[in-house]
């Protein structure tokens, strides 16, 4: 009976950066790469395209009692730069109906400029359907 009764207790972990909305918000327009690191923190990858980009990644898995945990749900938090270095835009990367959807836009992105890089960070979480896949 004691058995039964801890079988269904699952845990939850979540790893990587945890922002919050006002975390996200100070990141402004304009901001130089240098003042996102100030807010940010160091991002867990970037890339050189375009103006360039810094990816925040975080994940949250759960394993139930004697099982294996598995992760379920990804979020990437993109910050775009322009040529010279300052902020474009900021995403916040998820997966909802098995695509990569931007939360902070609410919609579906038709196609990104580094699209490869989000198809990469998704890879194995959920359905592995994404941009049409």
């Amino acid at each position: 009976m004691l058995l039964g009764g801890c079988s269904s207790m699952t845990i939850v972990d979540k790893h990587g950066h945890q922002f919050t909305e006002n975390d996200i918000r100070q990141v402004q327009r304009g901001m130089s790469q240098e003042q996102v690191k100030l807010s940010l923190g160091t991002p867990d990858t970037t890339s050189a395209i375009g103006g360039g980009a810094y990816y925040y990644i975080s994940s949250t898995t759960s394993q139930m009692l004697f099982w294996s945990p598995s992760e379920t749900d990804r979020r990437v938090l993109a910050v775009y730069f322009n040529p010279v270095g300052s902020v474009e835009r900021v995403a916040n990367y998820g997966l909802k109906d098995g695509k990569v959807f931007d939360f902070i836009k609410s919609e579906t992105p038709t196609h990104a400029r580094d699209e490869s890089i989000l198809k990469a960070l998704f890879r194995n979480l959920g359905t592995g359907k994404m941009f049409g896949d």
